[in-house]
Parts: structure tokens; C-alpha cells; sequence
């Protein structure tokens, strides 16, 4: 026998024997913090060490910090709840939590002035240039490990949108500012045909898609559930496409109402990726037992 074959052989021999060697888990939970301004911390959600953890800070607005109610063409600003998520707040989360990553996440549904927040750039060229500039310097400022994309309303084009998010993110990635991107859809005409159009040219960048199926009706039950989940699958054919229920249960597919049912089911089928929530500002008042019966059921998706 070939001595290379023979020595790969008795390695795996080796290792499919022992327990000292961990199967990485596959599955990421994500929460969504700091939007609401409700003194949430990292520390106080529970985080399960077996997964790979994702914070998103929401948000990050090219608005003006005065008003709050003007574009600035890519040139974004903090608009989360910096005094209780800081940089230091960040490293100290990430140090004593190593399978934690930190991002933040773009957009959003309104301004700081309570209108709606508009993608709207001036040209391709100069929004990304300033996007790349400032978004580099928060988050190396923050010690941040990647962007996802949130902007529910526009005042552009597809390709525009599609051009302007595709170089970002492969900008932030090729010069090492960020390790992963995620977009955060939902079911609307307009947003999906600028998201689907950019998973069409960049997908291959895009690591997860977030797909918020708490905008469905309220009274979503857990076949609809799972129909919306193969539709978006297929909308975004080849993603990481994650589950998602919101906090307060306004919309979609409750806790209550059967959401970790049509995960069990998913689970089963091999298409649980993993589940995310909007958002840790609201999951306070109820002790965060979502998120930690969220984390078991993917903890346990490899078994």
C-alpha cells in the first residue's frame, strides 16, 4: 500500500474514535440591537458558545447627524444606542464570548427625524467612494466584523442599488475590512426587485440573507410559514437564507404561534441555516427566552 494512503487511513481511523476533535456547527444566530434605545447591552443576552454569534447594530444611516432627515450619499453615521454599545463595549463582548461576531447593519426603515430612511445616492462612483470611507473608519473604530444590508426604501434604480451595495461589500471584503455580508429583504415588490437583482450579479459575496418573514400577515401559520421559506429560497437560490421572528409578535409567525414547529420542520429537511430576531431591544422585557430556546434548537441541528 501506498505509505501516504496507509497514513491518511489510520488518521481517520484516529480521528472518527476520539471525541477531542469538535464538529463545528454550521448554524448562526443573529440579533438585531440598539435601535430602539432601550439600554440593551450585549451582556444581556444569552449567548450559546457552540454557534456562531452574530450582533447587528442597527443602525447605520448615510443621514446627516444634525437633522437626521438628509441623504449624504454614502457618507454614514452612527445611529444606534452608542452609550450602551461602544467600541469598548464591543471588544469586551468578543473577548469574553470568542465565537462572537459583531456587525452592523445598513438602513433601516426610518430616520432619526421619523421619516422614512432612502437609499438615495448621486452617482455609483461617488456613493460608494464615500461609503467605503466612513463605513471603514466605524467599523474599525468599533472593532466590527461585518455589514448587512437593511434599506427598505428607495429613490433609485435596481442597477444602481445593485452596483452601489455589490462594490461595497466586495470592497470591504477584498481589503479585509469585513469577514461577512447580509442582506435583510422582505416581501414588497419594490424591495425585492432591488435585492434580488443584487443577489443576482453579487450573490456569490452575500453570506446571508435575512429575510424578515415578520412583515407577513400577523395570523401566518406554519405551512405558510414553510411555503414563504421555499418561495425565498428560491428567490435567493443558493443563500443562507435564515429564519426570523420579530419580539413583540406584531407580525409573521409567533414563538406562541408555531415558529420553532416550522423550524423543527426545516430542521428535518435540512434547511434550517439558521434564525435571527428583531431585536434585543424588545426581547428584554420578556427575558430573552426566545433567544435561548432559538440557540438550543440550532445548537442541536447537527445532531
Amino acid at each position: 500500500m501506498n505509505p501516504n494512503i496507509l497514513f491518511m487511513t489510520i488518521f481517520l481511523i484516529i480521528l472518527s474514535q476520539t471525541n477531542s476533535v469538535p464538529i463545528p456547527n454550521t448554524n448562526v444566530f443573529t440579533e438585531y440591537i440598539g435601535a430602539e434605545f432601550n439600554n440593551v447591552k450585549f451582556s444581556d443576552v444569552p449567548i450559546n458558545p457552540t454557534l456562531q454569534f452574530h450582533f447587528l447594530l442597527s443602525f447605520a444611516i448615510d443621514y446627516d447627524t444634525s437633522s437626521g432627515s438628509t441623504p449624504t450619499n454614502g457618507k454614514f453615521n452612527v445611529f444606534w444606542d452608542s452609550n450602551n454599545l461602544s467600541p469598548s463595549q464591543v471588544s469586551a463582548i468578543k473577548k469574553a464570548n470568542p465565537n462572537v461576531k459583531v456587525g452592523l447593519s445598513l438602513g433601516g426603515d426610518t430616520a432619526p427625524s421619523g421619516r422614512s430612511a432612502f437609499f438615495k445616492p448621486f452617482s455609483i462612483d461617488s456613493w460608494v467612494s464615500n461609503a467605503v470611507k466612513t463605513l471603514t473608519q466605524i467599523i474599525q473604530q468599533y472593532n466590527l466584523d461585518g455589514i448587512d444590508i437593511d434599506y427598505e426604501h428607495f429613490s433609485s434604480d435596481t442597477h444602481t442599488f445593485t452596483e452601489c451595495i455589490g462594490r461595497l461589500i466586495k470592497t470591504l471584503k477584498n481589503n479585509n475590512v469585513i469577514s461577512f455580508a447580509s442582506i435583510a429583504p422582505f416581501d414588497d415588490d419594490q424591495v425585492q426587485s432591488h435585492y434580488q437583482a443584487l443577489w443576482n450579479k453579487y450573490g456569490d459575496l452575500i453570506d446571508y440573507v435575512n429575510f424578515q418573514f415578520y412583515a407577513y400577515d400577523k395570523g401566518t401559520t406554519v405551512s405558510q410559514f414553510i411555503d414563504y421559506f421555499n418561495t425565498q429560497s428560491s428567490n435567493y437560490h443558493g443563500g443562507k437564507v435564515l429564519t426570523s421572528f420579530i419580539s413583540d409578535g406584531s407580525g409573521g409567525l409567533s414563538p406562541e404561534n408555531g415558529f420553532f414547529k416550522a423550524c423543527d420542520q426545516l430542521k428535518q429537511q435540512g434547511k434550517l441555516h439558521g434564525i435571527f430576531i428583531w431585536s434585543a431591544d424588545d426581547s428584554k422585557k420578556n427575558g430573552f427566552r426566545y433567544e435561548k430556546r432559538s440557540q438550543s434548537l440550532l445548537a442541536n441541528n447537527n445532531n
